[in-house]
Order: C-alpha cells, then structure tokens, then sequence
C-alpha cells in the first residue's frame, strides 16, 4: 500500500527535467501476401517509402497516407499478430465524401458514411460490436468527431475515415495552427469563407477586415474554441 501511495503521489507531481517528445510515427500492419499488400497501398496512393529485405527471411515496406506524420509497416517476419488482425485505424479527413470519392475512382471498395447513434459510438469497424452502432448516412448535424466511412485491405485489416472539422481543446500541437495538408488547410478556408459570409448578412455590410476575422476564425476552430459571430 506504501508503495502505491508513493507512486500515486509521482504520477501528479510536475517533472523538473525536460520534457521528451514521443511522436507516434509507425504503425506495424500484420499481411499474409507482402507484394498483394504493397500493390493495394499504392493503388490508395499512399507514398512509398522503403522496401528493404535481406535475403528472403525478413522484408519489411513502409507507406505514408497523404499528409501524415505516421506511417504504416508490413513485410516478412516483421509481426507475429495474426493477418488481417488490425482493426479500428483511423485516418482522420476534413472532407469524409471527398476522402471515399477519391478512394472509389481508384477502385477501392469503401461503405457508405455512418454515423452512432445517440451517445453510442460508432466508430468500431465491426458494426454493433462492444456497444457500437451504426445508423446509415453522414451524421445530421454534421459534427466534427462524428461521421465515418470503413474499408480494408486484402487480408481484413480495417481502416475507417473520420471527419474531423472543428477540434476539441488540446488537441492540436505546439501553440498555433497547423495544417497536415494543402487539401485541409483549403477546407478550412471555405468553412471559413461560408461563416464570413453569414457574419457580413448579420452585420449588413462589407467586412474590410476579412482576413482578420478568417484568422481568427481558423485559429478558434481548430483550437476547439467559441467561434466568432
């Protein structure tokens, strides 16, 4: 009991050394056919960043999704979890239709958008398994965290698509606004282009300070924060 106390106690009090970053970068993929997986992740049109082997007992490949900061592996002896065993990776998208648009013109097979029902998460790639639910349609107020589409690999490793618009607090790093792509940073400028143009009706006339109010704008919603009338 003494000890636990004394651990408790530790996990509150405020470390004096430096911090140390840890960035999650790769995420290990278990496949039972290595070439079949890669040609699946490139037709994605995922970056490729490395197909290393050494002899034919280890080979391990490595793909990056567009504007991602993390990476996935598979290969030849690289897991022991089973193919296929995966499930629930999330790609996190400004725009869920432009994200299965674009996976249906390469031929991916992708579900139709989802989302929970009531306060029941929806998320889960397997459909009403530990509580999740899921009702047919992009959610109706369109919330951010709450639309989803799923789709999979050749082996059953299940991906889904979130749409993420406005993010909760401390969810974003460093202190300012930060954008993984040029496709979501032009995302956020036509919400914001669609929110000045409702703040100019109310106000009843033109806004020579647009550019300040789209900062403001952008900062406050991806900061999770009030946004500007």
């Amino acid at each position: 009991m003494a000890t636990l106390e004394i651990d408790r106690d530790a996990a509150v009090r405020p470390s004096t050394s430096r911090r140390v970053d840890l960035k999650l970068e790769v995420v290990v993929i278990p496949v039972s056919d290595v070439d079949r997986a890669k040609a699946f992740y490139a037709r994605l049109g995922w970056r490729l960043d490395a197909d290393f082997a050494s002899g034919g007992e280890w080979r391990v490949i490595q793909f990056t999704p567009p504007g991602s900061a993390c990476s996935v592996i598979f290969g030849t002896n690289v897991t022991a979890a089973a193919p296929g065993s995966a499930r629930g990776l999330y790609l996190i998208v400004s725009d869920l239709e432009a994200a299965r648009r674009d996976l249906l013109d390469r031929g991916i097979e992708v579900s139709q958008p989802f989302h929970g029902a009531g306060d029941v998460h929806a998320g889960l790639d397997e459909p009403y398994l530990f509580g999740s639910i899921r009702v047919s349609g992009a959610d109706p107020k369109r919330g951010s965290y709450s639309s989803f589409a799923s789709f999979s690999d050749p082996d059953g490793n299940g991906w889904l698509f979130q749409e993420v618009t406005t993010r909760l607090p401390g969810r974003i790093a460093g202190e300012g606004t930060t954008f993984a792509s040029q496709v979501d940073l032009a995302a956020a400028l036509r919400r914001a282009a669609v929110a000045h143009g409702e703040h100019e009706k109310r106000t009843g006339g033109h806004d020579e300070n647009w550019a300040d109010w789209y900062a403001d704008y952008i900062v406050r919603e991806q900061a999770g924060q009030p946004l500007p009338a």
